[in-house]
């Protein structure tokens, strides 16, 4: 994978140090992986469980991030922190960057940009898993917070998921030449949109390109990125009973229709200076701001005296896209399955006490019944979310910066979102830096997965100890 930049290596003037700074990465990857591989082969193929899953999927995401970092750092152009916050916003799709003038970069390191969050929106576990036979793959997917089984064949259905990503690239891709973009942009856009990552290659995002029809593509493709795979089976399989069910586009939609009214109505005559372009804006940052894409079209900077849209957009990216997506945030198919949880407590309190009553929640082609199990993990994410929330928020306006600041740009770190009013820069204190850092990747695996690995390496560890003891 560090060996695909390297396509656009003849359009660069330093072709050495550009092949260095891949080709060495490359190298190092390859001998741990052999390594790796040398140590943990198995006489006989072994099911890995959901808590060996986490422990691999944490340490391969946390591996990748910090070889993927290298090609920053060997080209000179950011130190190990700035990378590292480089490479984990790319894989955990979030968008924020060190980078002020990405115009001036080389076009392999832009593309390696894209190409992290392309790779980071399908995740370790569809990636791994389009390899593997048998049951062994089984803790990877549900690991990394994923439990969209698409297909009976868990290999088949991550083979599904990469195949419906490659054809929506493809589309995108085209799409973005016709209206007007280089073959380089679109490729990018069209990589980073539908991966809801937000990386782009222009210093004002895509404000740069100021097109119509740029930007409702884009909107398209986040839209696209934030459905989970399950939805897009249940499309293309053509299970319109099944779609219509599916709560969670038409929750998204409704979130759009109302943020950008608010947005709308709230921002004329303060950010925006006509209601066409207040609908235009608004619209484009709203879908941004839930899908978990961070694309702009306009400084945001400018909205911290805006509170109204601040506000909202924070409530966006917390909720974020759909389950097993590329999206980040809470997600919202635990919205429904609170607001459901609500409606059953409700109708309990008005029927009779004898009364038995089941609600239906849908996941692409799959029926469940809500039960205490599905309430207790949806209301446990949204609860850490909003305390991880809070305390990021605490930490870094110990570092100086506005309440509004702090809110906004750790809930874009949080979910994965990666728009920004002004906190995220190469020059920002060291230990803000790791405070987002840190949001990115424990809110891309959803907290719960970390904290299970961590849970298992210690305790495997004091069992060592008591066993020598």
């Amino acid at each position: 994978m560090l060996l695909v930049p390297l396509v656009w290596i003849f359009e660069e003037t330093s072709v050495t140090h550009c092949l260095i700074s891949f080709v060495l990465p490359s190298l190092i990857s390859l001998t741990i992986g052999l390594i790796v591989s040398r140590l943990s082969k198995a006489e006989k193929e072994e099911v890995i469980t959901v808590k060996e899953g986490a422990v691999i999927v944490t340490f391969s995401w946390a591996s990748a991030v910090v070889i993927s970092a290298l090609p920053y750092i060997i080209y000179g152009l950011l130190n190990f922190s700035q990378a590292i916050f480089e490479a984990t916003s790319g894989w955990t799709t979030t968008g924020l960057t060190m980078f002020q003038d990405v115009e001036g970069l080389p076009k392999p390191i832009l593309f390696w940009r894209s190409f992290t969050q392309y790779l980071g929106g399908a995740g370790f576990a569809v990636i791994m898993m389009s390899t593997i036979i048998g049951p062994t793959g089984l803790g990877f997917y549900q690991a990394e917070g994923r439990v969209d089984n698409i297909a009976p064949n868990i290999r088949h259905s991550t083979r599904l998921i990469v195949t419906y990503y490659l054809l929506y690239a493809l589309f995108g891709t085209i799409a973005l030449k016709f209206a007007g973009l280089s073959f380089f942009d679109a490729l990018n856009h069209s990589f980073t949109a539908l991966a809801t990552g937000g990386f782009s290659t222009k210093n004002n995002s895509i404000a740069s390109f100021n097109k119509l029809s740029v930007e409702l593509i884009l909107m398209f493709l986040m839209f696209l990125g934030s459905m989970g795979f399950g939805i897009h089976h249940t499309f293309w399989s053509r299970d319109w009973h099944a779609l219509k069910k599916n709560s969670e586009p038409k929750q998204m939609l409704v979130l759009i229709f109302l943020g950008t009214v608010c947005v709308s109505l709230a921002g004329v005559g303060k950010v925006f200076s006509t209601p066409a372009d207040a609908l235009r804006h608004s619209l484009f940052q709203i879908i941004s701001a839930l899908t978990g894409t961070g694309f702009s079209t306009v400084d945001l900077t400018s909205w911290l005296f805006f509170p109204t849209g601040l506000f909202v957009l924070i409530v966006l990216m917390l909720l974020g896209g759909c389950m097993d997506s590329t999206s980040g945030g809470i997600k919202q198919y635990r919205l429904s399955v609170l607001i459901k949880a609500f409606k059953i407590s409700l109708r309990r309190f008005l029927l009779p006490k004898s009364s038995v009553v089941y609600v239906e929640i849908w996941k692409g082609s799959t029926k469940k019944y809500l039960d205490p199990q599905l309430i207790k993990e949806a209301f446990l994410t949204s609860a850490v979310y909003v305390i991880s929330h809070a305390l990021g928020t605490i930490i870094l306006t110990l570092f100086g910066y506005t309440l509004e600041e702090a809110m906004f740009e750790f809930a874009s770190a949080l979910a994965g979102v990666g728009l920004s009013c002004g906190i995220t820069s190469s020059t920002m204190p060291l230990g803000a830096m790791w405070t987002l850092t840190i949001g990115m990747f424990m809110g891309r695996l959803e907290f719960l997965v970390v904290v299970y690995a961590l849970a298992k390496i210690f305790s495997n560890l004091f069992r060592s100890f008591s066993e020598k003891a």
